[in-house]
């Protein structure tokens, strides 16, 4: 059966949100930095992923 291709999950998945709490906790430790500094990042550079990941290398060292 073919993939109907109108049917498409368009949410932003290479977006952080600082609102999902459960999500905020995952990424923090992945990056190892606390949530606090985490939310200080995405109010700083906003919720692109690629760039939260790059600016909290930066946080840890």
């Amino acid at each position: 059966m073919a993939v109907d291709k109108g049917k498409r999950d368009l949410r932003d998945r290479d977006r952080e949100s600082a609102e999902d709490v459960y999500k905020v906790d995952c990424f923090a430790n992945k990056m190892r930095i606390s949530v606090p500094q985490l939310h200080e990042l995405i109010r700083k550079h906003g919720g692109d992923r690629k760039t939260l990941e790059r600016e909290s290398r930066k946080f840890r060292a």
